[in-house]
């Protein structure tokens, strides 16, 4: 381990190093592992395979017979300077449709008792505000998002399902987050949505990244079932 400004280096077996840039989950800090490997996509290094981006931290794999850990460490060092946050500063935000409740949301009353909001509370709020996505992981196209209003933190379930829906909206604790595919799983389910944020067979498997936001919105049993069918139907996005 070595140590520049507040960034730290560890070594990850002998193909990868961890970037740390801090110890606490916020969006400032994340912004700047984006800027990093924004950063990396913009001028690749030479030797580098793959990057990671986490809440606070990048993993990076590489070629050791192609650059060193010392070396690699100095680049990455250096393009921390210089990297812009977030590029170009924009912000892409992914619309994805929820019907809550109901079927689509077993535990909707759960939450609602817990909180001490009605179904209808919960659903103006959720949908209320945009999600950064501080990272992908757990699943493909698993996205934890940062940002949810605190009035809906609910505990996960003591006795986790054997398999949840493919689609399922839910609530952890702090974080929201979408289920893209079926699995196991604790978090308080609120809603589902009929798009698939994970489909290997397309030629972008994902429709949304790290450092992108997600906004929620409701819809009907019907609208799902009409999307859910539609298999042009494509996620509305903002740019701004």
């Amino acid at each position: 381990m070595s140590e520049r400004a507040n960034i730290r280096f560890f070594t990850a077996g002998d193909t990868a190093l961890v970037m740390e840039f801090g110890n606490e989950i916020n969006d400032a800090l994340n912004a700047n592992v984006k800027s990093v490997y924004d950063g990396l996509i913009q001028k690749p290094i030479d030797g580098v395979r793959e990057a990671v981006p986490t809440f606070r931290s990048l993993l990076v794999y590489y070629r050791p017979e192609k650059i060193s850990f010392e070396s690699l460490q100095k680049k990455l060092a250096d393009l921390s300077v210089n990297a812009v946050s977030s590029v170009n500063k924009s912000k892409r935000v992914i619309h994805i449709p929820v019907a809550y409740g109901g079927e689509y949301g077993e535990d909707m009353a759960r939450v609602s008792e817990h909180t001490g909001l009605s179904e209808k509370e919960i659903i103006s709020i959720h949908s209320g505000k945009d999600y950064l996505i501080y990272m992908l992981g757990f699943l493909p196209g698993f996205p934890y998002l940062g940002g949810m209003d605190r009035r809906l933190i609910t505990p996960r379930l003591k006795n986790p399902r054997t398999r949840i829906p493919e689609g399922s909206v839910g609530i952890g604790g702090e974080q929201t987050g979408i289920y893209p595919l079926a699995s196991p799983g604790g978090w308080q389910l609120i809603g589902r949505t009929p798009v698939k944020p994970y489909d290997a067979d397309r030629k972008n498997p994902f429709i949304y990244n790290a450092g992108e936001y997600i906004r929620f919105f409701p819809i009907s049993a019907d609208e799902y079932r009409k999307i859910e069918s539609d298999a042009a139907y494509v996620c509305k996005e903002e740019i701004g």
